[in-house]
């Protein structure tokens, strides 16, 4: 059942995730409300769909009730390998209560209770807030993005390579998190999916090897998978992170060479009506982006 056209708050919604859900909630008429850290953030939001701004602070729980007036709302997406990640999804759930709003939308992580990997264990305690709160609710668990891809989109280009962190043979489920964004929005605009935890997959769980025969395929030339040191692969990537995120990552693609990343993709089919976006898709998507705008 839909509900009138809500006013809902996104954290992050200048950002690569965040700016999905805020551009499908606009799609569907709702008023996005963006928080944010950085003014300089704005015109980004703006363009994501954002139809106000609020600049705040999670970490300043005490400024967010003006942040969260008359909002109906909220989409939590949390910083990632942040060492206080979940006393900012639980400061956010505790002024929500307050504030007087309705229902939160959490994007966790697959597998959130891989007691292994820090920034799974994270989540937690904001799903145990989220749990004893009373509010309505809704969680995600996606798999790892095709977004991700994109980062080494121009090296794979460059050098013909695709190289990672973790062992080429480790099959990982994936998701798009245009998918993601579609499921967040309708479960911010409507009731269909109150009260659910939902593990949203696209279809196979491809190693590297598999990837770069796609990639090649697609470009119409050969790409060849390949195998780095985490050190080597932080020089080469220079992922935005210190080095405490970067330990935890570090830990991560160990546990992906270790065991892989399963998932199955058959809740986000359900509730997408429709098969879910595929590797091959978002690959495509990634080649016309680069060829128009070296047009």
């Amino acid at each position: 059942m839909s509900i009138p056209p809500a006013k809902i708050l996104v954290v992050g919604a200048a950002g690569r995730f965040g700016g999905l859900v805020t551009t499908e909630l606009a799609r569907r008429g709702a008023t996005v409300r963006a928080l944010l850290r950085n003014p300089a953030s704005e015109a980004a939001a703006r363009a994501n769909g954002a139809s106000e701004i609020v600049i705040g602070d999670l970490r300043r729980p005490d400024r967010l009730p003006a942040a969260l007036d008359g909002i109906d709302a909220v989409f939590h997406l949390g910083p990632a390998f942040v060492a206080d990640e979940a006393e900012l999804g639980v400061a956010l759930v505790d002024v929500a209560k307050l504030s007087g709003v309705r229902k939160i939308v959490f994007s966790s992580v697959i597998h959130p209770t891989n007691g292994d990997l820090a920034n799974h264990r994270s989540k937690l305690p904001v799903e145990q807030a989220i749990f004893t709160s009373g509010l309505d609710y809704t969680l995600l668990y996606p798999a790892t993005v095709f977004q991700n891809l994109a980062a080494a989109w121009p090296a794979i280009l460059a050098t013909g390579v695709f190289v990672e962190a973790f062992a080429a043979n480790a099959a990982l489920a994936r998701v798009d998190y245009r998918d993601v964004a579609e499921v967040a929005a309708e479960a911010l605009t409507g009731d269909r999916l109150s009260g659910g935890a939902f593990e949203l997959c696209a279809d196979d769980a491809l190693n590297r090897h598999q990837i770069a025969a796609l990639i090649g395929d697609v470009l119409g030339r050969r790409i060849e998978a390949a195998e780095l040191g985490f050190r080597e692969w932080v020089e080469m990537a220079r992922p935005p992170y210190d080095a405490r995120q970067l330990a935890q990552l570090e830990r991560v693609f160990q546990s992906y060479s270790r065991y892989g990343s399963r998932g199955n993709s058959l809740t986000l089919t359900a509730i997408l009506k429709r098969p879910p976006r595929t590797l091959r898709d978002y690959v495509a998507h990634l080649a016309r982006t680069d060829a128009a705008s070296a047009a």
